[in-house]
């Protein structure tokens, strides 16, 4: 009588069918909280990961009732991670700094931690995985940023060799501490310091970069591939802060500062976190911040780039004068209604 092999539907199933199990660690972060909804939108139970899980509860609505768990974890633990990878089918990496404090150290959390999750994920048998790591990743750099995210590029693949590395420019939105920031600034300051006024970004949308987290979780042709995420409008740095002080009505005057005050001001930043910038950040930004030619994006993941002018104008609606409700000079665009 021959032998009649059934699959195990566990084992085929998608890493993102109705009802699996995603774990994202780093998930209570700006881009993390739109990892998280789209996730749970797409039908997938969410395991968020984060340090201090209080911090984490208002995801919850994000999801129908239990569908979002938020656990307690700490990428340095190996326990940790095991433990936050248990029963899952795919795991997400979002964990990241801009800048050294305290206990939070570049090689820590963006290498070696970067390696640890998906050695633990690969172990706990996650068939798809996604690290967020971020354009100018440089395992070769001299810059610690740089490097310690190419480190972690390198790390990620060497435990889960088909991981999708997904490199995303500058990512602005709502909650984002670049447009943010500057429009802060605009409020306070007389006029807004172009530093590095020439180099040039490709700033992302949040909701795009979500989409293409899954979007790569559930594309069998994404894995062992990277991607530099970009949107479609790419802009020097004088032209995004003349773009905020326009669109705050705060009409500040953009000031191009010189290679030395710009390097003095970056050195304070090394000392004082109020600072625009630190010099690990200043040599980041003369390198500029776009997607490298011939790389695959958005478009090969299916998503289509939001245009700035699609949600930046609503972000800086809060830091008119009068606020949101305040009358603004606008006009309709020829032929509207």
């Amino acid at each position: 009588m021959a032998l009649i092999m059934t699959e195990n539907p566990a084992a085929t199933a998608s890493p993102l069918a109705a009802g699996a199990l995603v774990t994202v660690v780093g998930g209570a972060g700006f881009i993390g909280r739109y990892v998280v909804e789209a996730l749970a939108r797409a039908g997938c139970r969410v395991r968020v990961v984060s340090r201090h899980a209080d911090s984490a509860l208002f995801l919850k609505p994000l999801g129908d009732l239990g569908q979002i768990q938020i656990v307690s974890g700490d990428i340095r633990s190996d326990a940790a991670m095991a433990a936050a990878f248990d029963g899952a089918s795919a795991g997400v990496n979002l964990v990241g700094i801009l800048a050294e404090s305290g206990t939070q150290r570049f090689d820590a959390l963006q290498a070696q931690g970067a390696g640890r999750v998906a050695r633990c994920a690969a172990a706990a048998g996650v068939r798809a995985f996604v690290q967020v790591s971020a354009i100018g990743a440089d395992a070769a750099s001299r810059i610690a940023y740089a490097r310690s995210k190419g480190e972690g590029e390198q790390a990620v693949l060497a435990a889960f060799p088909a991981a999708t590395i997904l490199r995303p420019s500058l990512v602005a939105g709502p909650e984002d501490q670049f447009f943010n920031r500057f429009a802060g600034m605009a409020r306070l300051a007389p006029a807004l310091p172009a530093i590095c006024g020439d180099s040039l970004f490709q700033p992302v949308y949040v909701r795009d970069v979500a989409d293409a987290v899954v979007a790569a979780l559930g594309r069998a042709d994404a894995q062992g591939r990277t991607y530099e995420l970009g949107g479609p409008d790419v802009l020097s740095f004088k032209t995004i802060l003349q773009m905020i002080s326009d669109l705050t009505g705060l009409d500040r005057p953009v000031v191009p500062l010189s290679d030395f005050t710009s390097g003095l001001l970056a050195k304070l930043g090394d000392i004082l976190p109020f600072m625009p910038m630190n010099s690990d950040q200043l040599a980041m930004l003369k390198l500029g911040n776009v997607c490298a030619p011939g790389m695959p994006g958005l478009a090969e993941l299916g998503i289509s780039p939001t245009p700035l002018s699609a949600f930046v104008p609503q972000m800086m609606l809060r830091y008119r004068p009068g606020g949101r409700f305040a009358a603004t000079d606008a006009k309709p665009e020829s032929g509207a209604a």
